[in-house]
């Protein structure tokens, strides 16, 4: 697949406001405000900028970790390659940034969490994200 390029004129006139400010300026939006943070129906999470399928319903879980709590939780991505994880040393701190490996938009970060299934935490932004439900899948 080819990856998406578009200008930031481009994606400032086909995303909101608010989403541009997470996809492309790595905004974060406030804990427990996103559409997602409390949604537990079957489908898929696809990225919010240009659709590439990121999530399942099935590895989404609710954390326990201080810190964590108030975003989507993701075990591990839908595909191997659906997204790319760079290093961010951004606000004094050390993290893993993570992006739609289509079109680089930012989704969150990467963080280990005893209370995941398998110890990675993805942490990402609502408004990130478009959710499409099983049966329309």
């Amino acid at each position: 697949m080819a990856r998406v390029q578009k200008t930031e004129e481009q994606w400032r006139h086909e995303l909101t406001p608010e989403q541009y400010h997470a996809l492309r300026e790595k905004g974060t939006e406030a804990p427990g405000t996103g559409e997602y943070v409390d949604f537990y129906k079957d489908g898929m999470y696809h990225c919010g900028a240009c659709g590439q399928t990121l999530f399942s319903s099935q590895t989404k879980y609710e954390s326990t970790t201080p810190g964590l709590i108030g975003w989507p939780a993701f075990s591990e991505a839908s595909d191997k390659g659906a997204v790319e994880l760079k290093d961010d040393d951004s606000h004094g701190m050390q993290r893993t940034e993570v992006v739609c490996s289509n079109c680089g938009s930012h989704l969150g970060h990467l963080f280990d969490d005893s209370s995941s299934p398998n110890g990675q935490h993805y942490c990402v932004n609502s408004l990130s994200l478009q959710f499409t439900p099983k049966d329309e899948i």
